[in-house]
């Protein structure tokens, strides 16, 4: 795992920490509980930063003897986890939303609307940082935390139409910032099981990308003496990925000459942009 990768979710986790008691502490003072889910959601964004970071130092130990194919697995782990809690936090965001619509308080402030609109300019940025690191260490966990933060995004800007309709609506308005904030818990929640398929995907370990497959194929196949790829096995693990090629060559090739070209092959893929683990080379005669 690359340094840039765990500076970005460290730097994801101390902004959580200080958006978290800020906004809290607006949404208890501007009495409106939009701002304060707000705030609630920042806080397990903490949490969740801890996992990745947990997740990210056990990932990229190396391979021992009781775990031969690395801990890579430990960042889907992480992210699994991550992505549950996004369902937890939905679901306490959900009950006091509907708790506060059932027992209204006091008129929402107007200066909790500049203090979102920093939120989401500053939640928006962290997004975009690790979802761009995340997908270049292809690291599911960072990508996952990465969401995090769109989602606090999309709770701040849920919160601000409620609290700008509350303000500015008049009386049939009143109470708006609490119906933005459930509508957010829902939003919320789907972004967690769609993050939580992604995290079971590669646990399972399901085919990735056909892109990256299909590079694998076109690498091999670019060797010289490589007649064609009868299977391609492709998995996942952490932010390395594992090969298992069936290569087709020559009938008549030696077999000291096939096991060369098998390490031409390997030593190839290793070679490549791609962030590979291993590379199993089973060679396949070919007669024409």
């Amino acid at each position: 795992m690359s340094n840039q990768s765990t500076r970005g979710v460290f730097v994801g986790l101390l902004a959580n920490f200080t958006l978290a008691l800020i906004k809290i502490g607006a949404g208890i003072i501007g009495h409106t509980y939009a701002l304060i889910a707000d705030g609630i959601e920042s806080t397990l964004d903490i949490f969740s930063s801890i996992v990745v970071l947990s997740g990210l130092k056990i990932g990229s130990l190396p391979p021992d003897k009781d775990h031969p194919f690395g801990h890579g697995k430990a960042e889907s782990l992480a992210a699994m986890i991550v992505a549950v809690s996004l369902f937890g936090a939905a679901a306490f965001i959900a009950v006091q939303s509907i708790k506060e619509i059932q027992a209204p308080s006091q008129h929402p402030a107007t200066f909790t609307l500049f203090i979102l609109i920093g939120v989401i300019l500053i939640k928006e940025f962290l997004f975009q940082r690790l979802i761009n690191l995340g997908k270049k260490a292809h690291s599911l966990s960072v990508q996952v935390d990465a969401w995090h933060h769109r989602s606090d995004a999309i709770t701040s800007v849920a919160a601000f139409i409620g609290i700008s309709l509350a303000v500015y609506g008049g009386p049939f308005f009143k109470g708006a910032d609490n119906w933005a904030a459930l509508l957010a818990s829902f939003i919320i929640g789907f972004n967690g099981l769609t993050l939580l398929n992604m995290a079971v995907q590669e646990i399972m370990d399901a085919a990735p990308d056909p892109a990256i497959i299909s590079a694998v194929r076109l690498m091999a196949l670019a060797v010289e003496g490589v007649r064609g790829i009868e299977k391609c096995r492709v998995r996942k693990s952490g932010t390395h990925y594992f090969v298992e090629l069936h290569v087709e060559v020559d009938g008549n090739m030696t077999v000291t000459h096939s096991h060369e070209l098998g390490h031409k092959v390997k030593d190839k893929l290793i070679a490549s942009p791609l962030p590979m683990a291993d590379i199993v080379v089973h060679i396949e005669p070919k007669t024409i």
